[in-house]
């Protein structure tokens, strides 16, 4: 399985704490791997059950713990961003003395990635000479300190010193990602594809009969949307053309929506000017009634039911190949292709991506076997990713994001060759 980038969430001791839990949520939702850090304060706030439960990871405040992986170390070495929220005015002045009586001060001296404070206190304490001071000397040595926001806080008073929202820190951290090197090489890590747009496609198409009804698919679109997350965190600039989906949009993608495979198309298509690399997650149906019926289609008396005439739609993925042929310049350098299969009595699952793969001509195919309760709507997925330039297979199973991460890595290793 695939890891995605390391973050260290450092928990401080102030009330703010609580919603550090929504920002959590939004790291291991975008696939990172969290350990928490708090220090021994923020537990008054939320116990150690909590960020154990949402991270999935042991948790620990003291360097004379879990000694036998010289943890105080190897977390600070193995990170590839170092958040702590909230940080308290205590907190801050320690990590600027540079003393490490915790383990979360130890994390952030044995570090050497990216490391954000997100700042909450009364506003007394924020605007504070020492304070004041402590920031400088912070941001001097390149921490980047989050401005509080401006509002309530803990009593009646209001001013700045409120913890930015979850949902804006999570979108510097990601910046911060994006545009750092990666402290080591793990697939998937932060600048993968820094500079590099990517379009992908997610969801699945409906082709109307009537006002009221319409063919469609089992996609759930989490797989498309996770890859998008992936590519995100490697520092992609992401275009998620959306069909119907039954899961969130990523935050920091520009969305382009589409109802049929004929509006996909277009929506692909013009997304794709100037992209890098285009992956084709979404269950595009292969064919649409002929005609439309403008009311509701009705029963009449005992008759039969009525005859439906269905017609080919066009296919998108090798109508991208197409393109790229005949134009080179027109790109996209790398195009991804899915297969969701199942085997029968003309060859097993594998037989038919590799043909597919072939007839299809595109650079990658992402192959994975389907079925009522197989790849749609879960929360687990496993694929097999085949290369045209004859690259080693990749396999891969773990949840949808642990996957994404597995294709990201395998189009920017495309993207090199």
């Amino acid at each position: 399985m695939t890891a995605q980038q390391r973050i260290v969430l450092g928990i401080g001791g102030g009330i703010a704490a609580y919603k550090v839990a929504a920002l959590l949520r939004l790291f291991k939702e975008s696939g990172h791997h969290v350990d928490v850090v708090p220090t021994e304060a923020s537990l008054h706030f939320v116990g150690r059950a909590t960020w154990e439960a949402l991270s999935g990871q042991p948790v620990h405040t003291s360097v004379f713990e879990a000694v036998e992986d010289v943890n105080h170390v190897r977390l600070g070495q193995d990170a590839d961003l170092v958040v702590i929220a909230p940080a308290t005015a205590d907190l801050m002045a320690r990590l600027a003395a540079g003393m490490a009586n915790d383990l979360l001060s130890n994390t952030v001296l044995a570090s050497r990635a990216p490391v954000m404070l997100a700042p909450a206190m009364h506003t007394e304490m924020w605007d504070n000479p020492a304070t004041t001071a402590n920031v400088a000397t912070l941001r001097s040595r390149g921490v980047t300190v989050v401005d509080p926001a401006v509002g309530r806080l803990t009593g009646q008073d209001s001013g700045p010193g409120r913890m930015p929202d979850p949902q804006d820190l999570f979108a510097e951290a990601q910046r911060l990602l994006a545009t750092t090197p990666a402290t080591s090489d793990r697939p998937g890590a932060a600048g993968a594809l820094a500079g590099r747009t990517v379009v992908v496609s997610a969801g699945g198409t409906r082709e109307p009969l009537d006002p009221v009804r319409f063919l469609g698919n089992r996609s759930s679109g989490k797989q498309g949307t996770a890859i998008a997350r992936a590519a995100l965190a490697a520092g992609a600039t992401v275009k998620l053309v959306a069909a119907h989906l039954e899961t969130g949009v990523p935050e920091g993608v520009e969305l382009l929506t589409a109802s049929t495979a004929l509006e996909l198309r277009e929506a692909v298509t013009d997304a794709c000017e100037g992209a890098d690399a285009v992956v084709m997650a979404a269950a595009v149906a292969d064919f649409r009634p002929a005609d439309y019926a403008r009311s509701k289609i009705k029963k009449k008396g005992d008759d039969g039911a009525p005859t439906l005439t269905l017609v080919r739609n066009p296919d998108i993925l090798a109508g991208l190949v197409d393109r790229r042929r005949a134009d080179p310049a027109a790109g996209p350098a790398v195009i991804v292709g899915f297969a969701a299969e199942t085997g029968d009595e003309e060859g097993s699952v594998m037989d038919h991506a590799r043909a597919k793969l072939a007839r299809k001509g595109c650079d990658l195919l992402v192959v994975n076997e389907v079925g009522a309760t197989l790849g749609f709507g879960t929360e687990d997925n496993t694929v097999t990713v085949l290369s045209a330039d004859g690259a080693d297979e990749i396999q891969v199973a773990g949840t949808k994001d642990e996957v994404a991460g597995a294709v990201v890595t395998a189009l920017a290793n495309a993207l090199n060759r």
